[in-house]
């Protein structure tokens, strides 16, 4: 029985390979069409961001820092996020940068992505009054809109992993934020693999993004939190 079933298996596999020499061909065209087209989305990332990602030492001076979410362990930063932190940290302590926008999850109440990132920034050398939280920063498109249109941004440093970082500059870009990115050491565990391979279909929602600009999740009204830590 058990090689009955074997037999069918192989014949069915069998079934799916093309049988002529030119539907083979096609079939192999096919496919390569199909990896290029999933590909051109992190091909544009890179095309646009060529000469804007860099290290903390590279980064130039610009009025605000975006720092974006990266998960929460309880009431602490993962060590992902803790890293981003500490970039914006050393930007501040540098006078590279005047404010930290830190922008993440607050959908639910026992959740702040916002509020954990300003008191590990807090603890390490920011001042409060230099820290402002946007609470809807849901994806990186809707971070980067927000930024841009109900904090008043127009040119900033933004902070994440190596990964990621090439994506939020051109969707920052998109959005109307003259951007820098930092991308800070990455770690390559689990994580790490987990999020490049991501990266790969994110690229092409942020390409979509880019192009038809939707609204984000939240917008509601401006916030002047930007405007008056940079106020002498």
């Amino acid at each position: 029985m058990r090689g009955a079933r074997l037999s069918r298996i192989a014949g069915g596999v069998r079934g799916l390979v093309p049988r002529t020499v030119r539907a083979r061909r096609r079939a192999v065209r096919a496919v390569v069409t199909l990896c290029v087209l999933a590909l051109l989305p992190s091909a544009w990332t890179h095309a646009v961001t060529a000469d804007r990602v860099g290290g903390t030492t590279q980064a130039p001076a610009a009025p605000v820092a975006v720092v974006f979410g990266a998960g929460l362990l309880g009431a602490r930063p993962t060590p992902y996020l803790a890293d981003r932190l500490d970039a914006a940290a050393e930007l501040y302590r540098a006078g590279k940068v005047k404010v930290v926008l830190v922008t993440g999850d607050n959908s639910r109440t026992e959740y702040s992505e916002p509020d954990v990132m300003r008191a590990y920034l807090a603890r390490h050398g920011v001042p409060d009054d230099h820290i402002v939280s946007d609470f809807a920063g849901f994806d990186t498109w809707d971070s980067c809109v927000r930024a841009r249109q109900i904090f008043g941004v127009r040119r900033a440093v933004l902070i994440s992993q190596g990964f990621h970082i090439r994506r939020a500059v051109a969707l920052c870009q998109a959005a109307g934020v003259d951007s820098y990115g930092v991308g800070v050491a990455d770690v390559h565990d689990a994580t790490w693999y987990y999020g490049g391979a991501r990266e790969v279909f994110a690229a092409g929602k942020a390409a979509l993004d880019a192009v038809f600009k939707p609204n984000p999740t939240f917008l509601g009204p401006k916030e002047d939190g930007v405007t008056r830590a940079l106020t002498p």
